[in-house]
């Protein structure tokens, strides 16, 4: 994306190394230019990839990543369900970066593909941890989350914004 998350994910915790992945180069030029700020230049543990999230186990070794955040990576395109992040294939890629119980984060306002995005989860024999259809309303919830740039502005018109956590198995 454009960085906010990343970048703002990074600020309050210094975990080993965080990746910022994006296949387009003009969406992750705004994340390195943000990144290139006085606000953030202090950040050791930054990553920027221009790459498709498909080819995370040629870039990342086994168990090499702890969790994988999705964030809205069906906006900018005409996404059916084939072809959705969390699907049986994104599946099997993610299992042979991340270790046994490691975690899949997805947050999307697009309902209908949260509902498939259900269903694949229990699918690929990973566990719900958690799913919530409204992120924003549940006070407890919303006080850690961080909002990337697509989710501030989807919730500002009113859209509830949908968010998952599967675990593997």
């Amino acid at each position: 994306g454009k960085g906010r998350f990343l970048l703002n994910m990074a600020k309050p915790i210094l975990i080993s190394t965080l990746s910022g992945i994006e296949r387009y180069s003009s969406c992750l030029l705004r994340a390195v230019e943000k990144f290139d700020t006085e606000e953030f230049s202090d950040l050791p543990n930054i990553r920027f990839v221009c790459m498709d999230a498909r080819e995370l186990p040629e870039v990342f070794a086994e168990s090499e990543v702890d969790r994988i955040y999705l964030n809205f990576s069906d906006h900018g395109q005409n996404h059916v369900m084939q072809n959705a992040v969390l699907h049986q294939q994104s599946f099997i890629r993610y299992e042979k970066v991340l270790p046994p119980q490691g975690l899949v984060e997805f947050k999307t306002d697009n309902t209908p593909l949260f509902d498939f995005s259900l269903e694949q989860v229990k699918e690929a024999g990973w566990t719900l941890q958690a799913f919530y259809y409204d992120l924003h309303h549940n006070k407890e919830l919303n006080k850690e989350n961080i909002m990337t740039e697509y989710e501030e502005k989807f919730s500002s018109k009113g859209n509830p914004i949908n968010k998952l956590i599967a675990m593997r198995k």
